[in-house]
């Protein structure tokens, strides 16, 4: 049976880092009493796959990972026997069976939902204007560097909603292994932008923060995705949504 999990993360559990995170969740699934099928040969494993590992430093409560169980108790139980075996920073939210052919979850990572706040505080109204300008252009260039090199990409096609809220930001954007864009590259993409005159110094107070104070910076990611739709008509459907609850 292939069981998927949701579950978030926050507070000083956001420094701990994907691999540490897998073998946390190795632990309390074996103290929980979840019954996890384990890989052959001679160095077994559990079966285990996240969707999409947070990055250090971000928070979340969309966070994804399957497993493989030979049987399994409800999923208000399952739930409950994980949640006692969880550190302060780290709650399991769901337990839903998945039909037998189910895809896994990295697999089939489409979207990602973040909210971007600020810690100095920044108002709806002030990036209204950046915002709207930003996304009507007709291509948002964001050059990737690395050690060895550097590509540009139009991030334009990856931003599928981005709107101001009261505290900072709302995004949508494209995840997984086939196009993936970062909270951090549209706020620098931002950032570096040859806006209008008027909309300048808002652009510049996030350039500012950006280099001197990105602590002051928190992406929060609210939801993955998987597209359940056509090429033409994408269809985004919270990865939770492709399991059931078990009774």
């Amino acid at each position: 049976m292939k069981i998927r999990i949701r579950f978030s993360k926050w507070g000083p559990m956001k420094f701990v880092g994907h691999l540490d995170m897998m073998r946390y969740f190795q632990k309390a699934i074996r103290r929980a009493g979840i019954q996890i099928a384990y890989s052959a040969g001679y160095s077994p494993h559990q079966i285990m796959s996240f969707a999409s590992p947070l990055g250090i430093g971000l928070t979340g409560e969309g966070e994804y990972f399957d497993i493989e169980v030979h049987s399994t108790m409800s999923s208000v139980e399952a739930v409950k026997a994980l949640n006692q075996n969880m550190v302060d920073g780290v709650s399991v939210l769901s337990y839903r069976l998945l039909p037998d052919d189910a895809k896994n979850a990295m697999s089939i990572v489409a979207a990602a939902d973040y909210r971007i706040t600020f810690e100095d505080g920044y108002e709806a109204s002030s990036f209204q204007k950046l915002t709207e300008w930003f996304l009507g252009q007709k291509e948002i260039l964001f050059t990737k560097k690395t050690k060895k090199s550097q590509t540009e990409t139009d991030l334009k096609p990856l931003l599928i909603k981005m709107e101001p809220q009261p505290t900072g930001l709302f995004l949508r954007a494209a995840a997984g292994s086939s196009a993936n864009v970062k909270p951090i590259q549209v706020l620098e993409a931002m950032a570096t932008s040859d806006c209008p005159e008027d909309i300048r110094p808002v652009r510049d107070r996030l350039s500012r923060m950006i280099s001197q104070t990105p602590w002051a910076i928190h992406v929060h990611r609210l939801q993955l995705y998987a597209d359940t739709g056509s090429e033409q008509a994408p269809v985004y459907t919270p990865l939770e949504e492709l399991g059931e609850d078990i009774a």
